[in-house]
């Protein structure tokens, strides 16, 4: 692209960028809270999917950031290792990403059986559900999926000021408030104002009203200065890597976080006409950004499908698009930080559950049916799995329900060789 044409192409790439960062901008406060990370490491993270990622990616429409997808694997890590921890083992696993990228092992994630793919975000989704509503009522959630959903009834209880709980019936409202108002834009929005996102909406509706009426609800907690939310890595954390836990750790840190941008990026590539993606060069990217996030105690890293089909249908058309994202992201974090602060938390925890209910997609479920019962099986057992044990054993124990498919197919295999003439053969 010349000086010219990249000229005519600003004004375009400017309302991109803009549309891109509204969206992103809940989402990654959001998907922090959900990980057990501070607000501010989320958008440390889209600051550097924007700025840092978006100049390098190999798909130039895709827009990088926190994903809802590792939010479940990241607050178990945290849990049973410690925030330090994340450091080295996203270390580790950009450093692996880039490996991929630099021997053209982009491919290969490619193969990934959807059964798999939808049955892990369907798992996933159902976690952050899960979660997210004891949020939604200024509660803390438990460590897993089937204590938070045994534990729900007490967290209302808890809530109701009639049965002598606390103020947190008013933090529900806000978050019923912000799903209500996502599902009637999504369903109602005029098509002139279809670049204006929903989340956003529901959280400013929702800040507005809390601060008119004085509500007792958490906010956001988020530092007047970004640097302080920087936890550098330190290298002695790195002697810990020797731990097969961590190593395992950042190899399904890794895969997963590879996984679901390659697949985000082949979508975004049938939304638009124009330059396809380079697969290797995008997991580069995303390694080098996983690597900065290591390095800066931030949260992991993918290709997003929400904030890049934002970006697609707002009409931009180049990289530069999602590079602005982050710098607005970046000058809002410097400049109206005091805003960012009177953001309820439980708002934020309701577009995490509205964002949960849209991962368990039963139309790619239904869509599965039509290739036989064992893909149908393979999203279940890894949805299943993954809800009642953890995300690595759920994908593992899809793999084996997949391999165990081809296995039962190449056993059935038969080739016939047909003679149909001198030396000519056909194989049927």
């Amino acid at each position: 692209m010349n000086m010219a044409q990249m000229k005519a192409a600003l004004p375009r790439e400017l309302l991109a960028s803009v549309v891109v960062f509204l969206v992103a901008l809940p989402l990654c406060m959001g998907i922090a809270i959900a990980s057990g990370m501070p607000p501010a490491k989320g958008l440390i993270t889209g600051i550097i999917g924007g700025v840092v990622v978006g100049f390098l990616a190999g798909s130039p429409l895709q827009v990088s950031g926190p994903a809802a997808g590792l939010a479940v694997l990241v607050f178990e890590l945290v849990r049973q290792h410690g925030m330090a921890m994340l450091g080295p083992i996203l270390l580790l696993a950009g450093f692996l990403q880039l490996l991929a990228g630099r021997f053209k092992l982009g491919c290969w994630f490619r193969v990934t059986a959807p059964a798999v793919v939808y049955g892990m975000l369907a798992g996933i989704g159902v976690l952050i559900v899960l979660s997210q509503v004891h949020v939604m009522f200024d509660s803390v959630p438990k460590p897993s999926g089937l204590d938070n959903l045994l534990g729900f009834p007490a967290t209302v209880a808890q809530a109701m000021p009639v049965m002598g709980g606390s103020l947190g019936w008013q933090a529900g409202l806000l978050g019923l408030l912000t799903i209500a108002i996502m599902w009637c834009w999504e369903h109602y929005r005029p098509q002139s104002l279809r670049f204006v996102p929903g989340a956003l909406l529901g959280v400013g509706a929702a800040t507005g009203i809390s601060l008119a009426l004085a509500l007792s609800v958490k906010r956001v907690e988020v530092p007047d200065n970004l640097a302080e939310a920087i936890d550098w890595l330190r290298p002695a954390d790195l002697l810990n890597l020797a731990d097969p836990t961590l190593l395992i750790a950042a190899f399904a840190v890794a895969f997963i976080a590879s996984a679901e941008t390659l697949l985000s990026a082949a979508a975004v590539d049938r939304m638009h006409s124009g330059v396809r993606s380079d697969f290797d060069r995008e997991l580069s990217a995303q390694g080098v950004g996983n690597m900065l996030c290591g390095l800066l105690g931030a949260l992991p890293m993918t290709g997003v499908i929400v904030r890049s089909s934002a970006n697609v249908q707002a009409g931009a058309r180049t990289r530069m698009s999602a590079i602005l994202h982050g710098v607005w992201l970046l000058g809002f974090v410097v400049i109206l930080s005091s805003v960012l602060q009177s953001i309820p938390v439980a708002s934020l925890a309701g577009v995490l559950v509205y964002t949960g209910f849209k991962l368990v997609d039963l139309k790619a479920l239904r869509g599965l049916g039509r290739y036989g019962r064992i893909p149908m099986l393979t999203y279940g057992v890894t949805a299943l799995a993954i809800i009642f044990t953890d995300l690595l054993t759920g994908v593992l124990l899809g793999f084996a329900l997949t391999l165990l498919r081809l296995a039962l197919k190449a056993a059935r295999l038969k080739i016939s060789v047909i003679e149909t003439g001198p030396n000519r053969w056909n194989c049927a």
